[in-house]
């Protein structure tokens, strides 16, 4: 009797921890949305239940952003000089060098991310950017050799070598731009695109001193009910890595924000008006 009660005792505490070690994992699945062993953005963050992400045809510049690589889960943003950014705003950092120089902040992240989505696919004569001062960087004119001199806030071209369309060099052309472009220059370029009709790729700008940008790297919808959902990335002062932002209005939604999100989408260290919503112009 003894014997039978013991064993009945014993399976009744396996039975107990196997469902202790269940029940976190059950819950996991359920409120998570980051796949921790995702390598891309695709990969990495998940649509919640219900939605599915929006199509997005290979080869486009949305198809570029769904697929940026990302650093390992966990991973810190850095600032230019090797230092932590400490407010942990992110969900996910992009992993894509930004050098060591002052340079890639905000504005500059946006342009990256297109220019490399133009280099990647060789749309050279695509790859160009206004400076704050009205002068127009074009880069199929420097990779032909010609470089920028500025003096006296006036630019010019100066023939200064042989062609080359390298990364190494297609990389000191983005630094030049970086240098005497930002959001005032880019929200000249961009054309205003009705919130209703976001897609991947769009960019939420307010160009000034100070202005502030980011851009939308992917779209999920839900079938049934017909709310949009998206996310959002950006670089930051001082310059540092791109990466994915927090919902900081919805936990349980976060990283992802929805297009119901009234008349200001606040992000962790902007707040947008939704009719700041702008698009490159192929």
């Amino acid at each position: 009797m003894k014997k039978g009660l013991m064993m009945a005792g014993c399976i009744l505490v396996v039975l107990i921890f196997v469902l202790s070690i269940k029940t976190p994992v059950a819950v996991e699945e359920k409120q998570g949305v980051i796949n921790s062993g995702g390598s891309t953005l695709k990969e990495r963050i998940m649509p919640p239940e219900g939605f599915e992400r929006i199509e997005a045809k290979e080869g486009t510049f949305g198809d570029f952003l769904r697929n940026l690589p990302l650093k390992p889960d966990g991973t810190k943003v850095l600032y230019y000089n090797g230092g932590i950014k400490r407010n942990e705003v992110y969900a996910a950092v992009v992993d894509m060098e930004i050098g060591d120089k002052d340079l890639q902040q905000c504005a500059d992240a946006v342009i990256r991310l297109r220019a490399e989505y133009l280099y990647k696919n060789r749309l050279f004569q695509k790859i160009r950017f206004n400076f704050t001062s009205g002068f127009t960087a074009e880069y199929s004119r420097w990779a032909e050799g010609y470089r920028i001199m500025v003096r006296d806030n006036q630019a010019s071209w100066v023939k200064k070598t042989g062609y080359s369309d390298g990364y190494t060099t297609f990389r000191a052309y983005l630094d030049t731009v970086f240098t005497y472009a930002g959001t005032l220059s880019l929200s000249g370029e961009l054309k205003p695109v009705k919130i209703e009709q976001m897609e991947i790729g769009d960019v939420f700008i307010r160009g000034g001193s100070p202005g502030h940008c980011v851009i939308v790297v992917d779209m999920a919808a839900n079938k049934t009910t017909g709310e949009k959902l998206f996310l959002l990335a950006q670089s930051y002062m001082p310059a540092q890595d791109i990466h994915i932002l927090k919902n900081p209005e919805n936990k349980a939604l976060s990283p992802w924000y929805s297009l119901n999100f009234g008349d200001l989408l606040l992000t962790p260290e902007w707040v947008f008006e939704n009719d700041e919503l702008k698009r490159f112009i192929d």
